[in-house]
């Protein structure tokens, strides 16, 4: 769109012909009018170039000078919960975002302490515990399954005499 603005010069030499051409709107109609200082309910043309100035937005600015340089990395959210029971058993659970990916899985204690290693002392530690006082519980189960599985063989074997 263009604005013509004619100086008091010009204005007296000739008077501006109506804007009648099909390719202008009425909109462009109604600027070219109120921007000529013939016009004597607008006043001059500095305060229509005013109110067409947008105004300054707040922030910092954006453009070539002040544009990041640092690679915009797309971060993936991914839940994993590893579960464990005093009996030494394990389940993994995998979570992306909202939806489930895996729920339930069993694990062994070995890859979860494999597992703890790999990511990080911290988390070895605590977990080795775990797997320890497990294993502890289970030999203690097994030492009374044998010592009871005695008791019912010579039962057996008494039984058998």
């Amino acid at each position: 769109m263009t604005v013509d603005v004619l100086t008091h010069d010009e204005e007296t030499a000739e008077a501006p012909a109506p804007v009648s051409t099909p390719e202008v709107s009425t909109d462009e109609a109604a600027v070219t009018e109120s921007a000529s200082p013939a016009a004597p309910s607008e006043g001059s043309a500095e305060p229509a170039a005013e109110e067409e100035a947008p105004k300054p937005k707040r922030g910092r600015p954006k453009g070539a000078a002040t544009a990041s340089t640092a690679k915009k990395t797309r971060t993936v959210e991914l839940i994993l919960t590893v579960t464990g029971t005093a009996d030494g058993e394990w389940q993994a659970e995998l979570k992306n975002g909202s939806k489930w990916v895996a729920k339930g899985l069993e694990i062994p204690a070995a890859a979860v302490s494999r597992a703890a290693k790999e990511l990080h002392s911290d988390l070895s530690g605590p977990i080795d515990e775990v797997i320890n006082q497990a294993r502890e519980a289970q030999a203690a189960k097994v030492a009374a399954l044998e010592a009871e599985l005695e008791k019912a063989k010579q039962a057996l074997a008494e039984l058998d005499a």
